[in-house]
C-alpha cells in the first residue's frame, strides 16, 4: 500500500467521541512500552505522527489517524504495566474495552508483542478475551531486530504453542521492527486487501 496523505484527527477519552463509524478501522494495541507508537511512525513513514516515550504508558486516550483518505488508523492506550495509579489503569481498561466492543467499524485488531519475551500470561489472557468477545485479531511481534533469525523463529514457536493450548487456529501475525522498517508493508499490505474486499462486497457500517 502507498501511503498518499495521513492526518490526525482526534483523540478521544470515551469510546462515543471518537469520528463517526463510516470507514473501515484497524487498531494498535499492546503492553506499555512494546513499540507501537515507534511501529505505527514507521509503517506511515512519519517521524512524529504517534508519541513516543521512553515513559510507558504514553499513550492514555484513543487517537484517530485517517490514511489515504479512506481507513481509520486508531492508537490505543496501552494494557498493562503503565506509571499510573491502579484507579487510572482501571479507567484505560474500561475505555480500551468499550471501545473494541462497541465500535462497529474495527474490522481488525492487531495486537503488539514484544517478540523478545516468553509468552506473557497479560498477553494470552488479553487475545483469549478477544476470541471470546468475537474479535478479528492479528498478532504483529515487535523488536525483531533485537534477536538473532533462530532466536525469532523459537519465540513465534513458543507463542504459536501457547496458544494452540486454547486456539484450534491460529491468528495470523506478522514478525516486525520499526528500526529496520521490517514488517511494516506486510501489514498494509493486509489493510489494502481487507478493504478492497470490503468495497467489492459493498460492505458499510
Amino acid at each position: 500500500m502507498l501511503i498518499k496523505n495521513v492526518e490526525f484527527v482526534k483523540s478521544s477519552s470515551k469510546w462515543q467521541e471518537c469520528p463517526e463509524a463510516n470507514l473501515p478501522e484497524y487498531a494498535f494495541i499492546g503492553r506499555s512500552n512494546v513499540g507501537k507508537s515507534s511501529l505505527i511512525n514507521a509503517m506511515m513513514n512519519k517521524k512524529d505522527l504517534a508519541k513516543t516515550s521512553q515513559t510507558p504508558g504514553k499513550t492514555q486516550l484513543i487517537n484517530h489517524f485517517l490514511v489515504n483518505e479512506n481507513w481509520y488508523l486508531t492508537d490505543l492506550p496501552g494494557y498493562g504495566y503503565a506509571k499510573v495509579s491502579k484507579t487510572t489503569r482501571k479507567v484505560f481498561e474500561k475505555l480500551i474495552t468499550n471501545y473494541i466492543l462497541n465500535r462497529k467499524n474495527l474490522v481488525n485488531l492487531f495486537v503488539l508483542v514484544d517478540i523478545r519475551h516468553t509468552p506473557q500470561k497479560i498477553d494470552i489472557e488479553f487475545m483469549q478475551w478477544c476470541g471470546e468477545s468475537g474479535i478479528p485479531f492479528s498478532i504483529i511481534f515487535t523488536k525483531a531486530d533485537k534477536l538473532k533469525p533462530k532466536a525469532i523463529d523459537n519465540h513465534v514457536e513458543a507463542y504459536h504453542q501457547e496458544l494452540l493450548k486454547y486456539w484450534e487456529e491460529l491468528p495470523q501475525s506478522f514478525i516486525t521492527s520499526a528500526e529496520k522498517k521490517l514488517g511494516g508493508e506486510d501489514i498494509l499490505n493486509l489493510i489494502e486487501q481487507t478493504n478492497d474486499f470490503l468495497t467489492k462486497n459493498k460492505v458499510t457500517f
